[in-house]
């Protein structure tokens, strides 16, 4: 059977930067295993299969597949699904800021798309996750070492290394500048020396307040020991682990606060995620996550729906 696929780059407004997802806005006769197979071909970060929702509070349900198996929960494709079904008219924008809800597979998400002249501009997605914060993190010295830099690079002022999470664990790593962020390079060797092993989290996010995006407030970037050393993978999944990080610190009171993280470069794919967080001094957080998005390209792809 034809399907219709599209590819989008999101989290930026211009095509060939942000991460690549692509979506199937009607993937019904699709099992997990052809989805898989679909997935592998497209080779990108995310792959989103849609179907109709059997809630009336739904309205559409989202698989969504990486090529290394089925994601359980992802952002990237919340903003690329909402882009691609309102772009081809599945749903339709009919105030200043429509709203409906879509899942996943680890429930409903309310979903906020803001329009200018009837196309979508900022699209924007609201969780309400429940952190844990752990401040038993390896010393200065061993965290400059397992990223190659120098101590001195490690931000101990206003900010201080933590381990975060939100379901999924982070390791977040505060450095002084911008160049510290973008030259850190993961020595798996010395991370084995270290008490990090011993920890849930296999994934480091490494960020700076000085930035070379004007409309950001924050530089960040994923390493760790599963991250290729030259890889610069999408951030969208630990914004709730940063976002109750930031809300740990001792200067933020309760209040709702914005901010903007940039992750990539000029020349790699810079993506800018727009954050909004309600700070109620505890474990419970309510974040919106929002940005833009771009068509890409459309098409056909020829999926064999016998196949096994």
């Amino acid at each position: 059977m034809e399907y219709d696929f599209y590819t989008t780059d999101v989290f930026t407004n211009t095509a060939f930067e942000g991460a690549q997802i692509a979506v199937i806005p009607n993937a019904l006769g699709l099992d997990n295993n052809l989805m898989q197979k679909v997935a592998n071909e497209f080779n990108l970060s995310e792959t989103v299969f849609v179907f109709p929702s059997d809630q009336k509070s739904v309205t559409h349900r989202m698989k969504i597949f990486s090529p290394s198996g089925e994601v359980e929960f992802a952002g990237h494709p919340i903003i690329a699904t909402a882009f691609v079904l309102v772009s081809i008219g599945e749903i339709s924008l009919n105030t200043n800021h429509t709203k409906f809800v879509l899942e996943q597979n680890n429930g409903p998400i309310t979903v906020n798309v803001s329009e200018e002249k009837n196309k979508p501009l900022l699209i924007q997605f609201t969780l309400n996750p429940e952190s844990i914060v752990d401040r038993f993190v390896p010393r200065e010295h061993e965290i400059a070492d397992f990223l190659s830099l120098n101590i001195n690079d490690i931000e101990t002022k206003k900010y201080q290394a933590m381990m975060v999470s939100c379901g999924f664990p982070y390791m977040i790593i505060p450095l002084n500048s911008y160049e510290a962020v973008r030259e850190a390079k993961f020595n798996y060797g010395a991370w084995s020396q270290t008490i990090a092993p011993s920890s849930s989290a296999q994934e480091i996010l490494l960020f700076s307040n000085r930035t070379t995006n004007v409309s950001s407030d924050f530089h960040g970037r994923l390493v760790g020991p599963s991250i290729g050393i030259h890889e610069d993978p999408p951030i969208g999944s630990s914004v709730p682990a940063f976002a109750s990080y930031l809300c740990s610190q001792e200067s933020v009171r309760t209040g709702t606060y914005t901010f903007a993280i940039d992750r990539g470069t000029e020349s790699n794919r810079r993506s800018l995620i727009h954050i909004e967080m309600d700070n109620k001094l505890n474990r419970h957080l309510t974040i919106r996550v929002g940005g833009e998005a771009v068509m890409v390209s459309k098409g056909k792809m020829n999926i064999p729906v016998t196949a096994v």
